[in-house]
């Protein structure tokens, strides 16, 4: 019976982190604010030129962007990390 709430703690801590991580996504996105910055930071994050000037002059909201692949992609769990995130279901572990 434990072996059944410790699989249920863990599935609820893994949808909870993608949520938060896809929030961090959003605050960075948010925080970059003006076209020309975002443009710049993708670059920096490895987008080709031409999809970093699409992608930052997007009408998609930042919850959204967030979520796309552009930004799954260039700010990923491990680039997370080196800024000091730390996973929940590694904590909980």
């Amino acid at each position: 019976m434990n072996y059944f709430k410790l699989a249920s703690i863990q599935s609820k801590l893994k949808k909870l982190e993608e949520w938060l991580r896809n929030r961090l996504r959003y605050f960075i996105w948010h925080d970059w604010k003006k076209p020309e910055r975002k443009r710049k930071n993708l670059i920096r994050l490895g987008i080709d030129q031409n999809h970093a000037y699409a992608w930052s002059r997007t009408r998609m909201g930042g919850w959204a962007v967030a979520q796309s692949p552009i930004l799954r992609t260039t700010i990923t769990v491990k680039r997370l990390k080196m800024k000091g995130y730390v996973s929940l279901t590694e904590y909980y572990k």
